[in-house]
């Protein structure tokens, strides 16, 4: 019996799925700062020292709690994904595509790559549709909890790792040996990726997913096409959407098309592989 074709689909977080990023909605208001107080602020250490770009804002979350006497642990970080406001449509969209894939014979999985912070994502409404979620991570203390080191740091080139790592199944973001392992089988055709994300941060992962077979999708808000037309003149995508994820939007009837596309392939493949001549 043939397995159901996989098509994994790989989104970005910050202003992809949530309206703004993640920080914005509890951490930085918890610390008592407004969002361009805390950016700017990690802004000028990055200028300052040099520091890389993430690795300057996962210090400057530490550096604020200890000033705050806020216990940064990862229970406190979960706390402030609650509030995180998301796209219209968001919410239902992962059961929706989830519904159509089966209904045309295609398994759907989904799969967060983020330069945020996975402890946040952890504790919001939508972490339970990802099969596997990749983002930044603190190491924390064992006796007091909270956050001593960052464990895991995910830049915009960085991210573009985890496309080999879902297609051959090598999840653990550790494994060197097995992502780069030659595999002829792969448990998911670079055809049957998507990437989803939001601006010019994304375009390494977009160009790898794009330039492999699979799919890359550029949304923006709505009325704000500007943010990705450079994207699609440039051929760094292969289609650009508004931010909607509600039922019959634009958005869905591209994924749609895309799993048709998949199942359509499978099917293909099946009879070529099938000999006319055997009874």
């Amino acid at each position: 019996m043939n397995k159901k074709p996989i098509v994994a689909i790989l989104y970005d977080f910050d202003s992809t799925l949530s309206s703004s990023d993640m920080q914005n909605f509890g951490l930085i208001p918890a610390m008592g700062m407004t969002p361009a107080e805390f950016w700017g602020a990690t802004t000028r250490f990055t200028e300052e020292t040099g520091c890389e770009k993430i690795l300057s804002y996962l210090y400057m979350e530490m550096k604020i709690a200890k000033e705050k006497g806020i216990k940064l642990t990862k229970k406190w970080l979960r706390e402030q994904g609650k509030n995180i406001q998301f796209f219209p449509g968001v919410t239902s969209w992962f059961q929706r595509i989830n519904d159509y894939g089966k209904e045309h014979g295609v398994r759907v999985e989904h799969y967060l790559v983020s330069s945020g912070n996975k402890e946040i994502v952890e504790g919001c409404e939508i972490a339970k549709e990802f099969k596997v979620m990749y983002g930044c991570e603190f190491i924390f203390d064992k006796q007091s909890g909270e956050a001593i080191w960052p464990k895991l740091a995910i830049n915009y080139t960085q991210k573009t790792q985890y496309f080999f790592r879902i297609s051959k199944g090598v999840y653990d973001a550790n494994d060197d040996i097995g992502v780069n392992e030659k595999k002829p089988d792969r448990r998911i055709p670079y055809s049957n990726m998507v990437y989803i994300g939001d601006g010019m941060t994304d375009i390494p992962s977009m160009i790898i997913v794009k330039n492999n077979g699979g799919k890359s999708i550029a949304v923006y808000p709505e009325g704000k096409e500007d943010k990705v037309q450079d994207l699609y003149s440039d051929g760094r995508v292969n289609y650009v959407c508004a931010a909607d994820y509600k039922e019959g939007s634009n958005l869905e009837k591209v994924m749609k098309l895309i799993i048709q596309g998949v199942q359509i392939n499978d099917q293909l493949r099946s009879q070529e592989n099938k000999n006319p001549f055997q009874d």
